[in-house]
């Protein structure tokens, strides 16, 4: 792999990061937003199942099996032949099936710098947002906690 295929691989995991956090209301305006989307073959119908959630105590511990997550997974197909893939926690099937659609839309270079301005940016920025009003109230409430170490006497 080319490094101008690793960096559209790293830009489309992150496109598709923001289309499985965002709402199915921003899904489902982008795509109704599309005017010449044409006809949308349905590769995997939305399917819902579930996966194992894995962790580490410490970050360097040995890994255990925190719990499982249900998660909806689509692959459509676009009439100009590009393959989309929408994943996302819960069993929102159409909101999966409308990520898979604007990922296939994005790998279209006729459509990509519209998605990208006009569909992942504006969402990623409000994500952006939300992380950092979560990230100030939850420093707002930190307590900051010390010892004193004693003198021998």
């Amino acid at each position: 792999m080319n490094d101008a295929e690793r960096d559209e691989n790293d830009k489309r995991r992150m496109a598709m990061a923001v289309l499985a956090a965002a709402s199915a209301e921003e899904l489902r305006g982008a795509v109704s937003r599309v005017a010449d989307l044409g006809a949308v073959e349905d590769l995997k119908m939305p399917e819902t199942g579930l996966v194992m959630l894995r962790g580490r105590i410490g970050g360097d511990g040995a890994l255990f099996n925190i719990g499982e997550a249900t998660v909806t997974r689509a692959v459509v197909r676009l009439n100009t032949g590009e393959i989309g893939y929408g994943v996302r926690l819960g069993r929102d099937a159409a909101a999966a099936r409308d990520a898979a659609i604007l990922d296939a839309l994005r790998q279209s270079s006729r459509m990509r710098g519209h998605i990208e301005a006009a569909v992942l940016r504006p969402i990623s920025e409000r994500q952006r947002g939300g992380r950092e009003a979560r990230s100030r109230q939850a420093a707002a409430t930190r307590v900051d906690f010390f010892t004193l170490a004693r003198e021998a006497t």
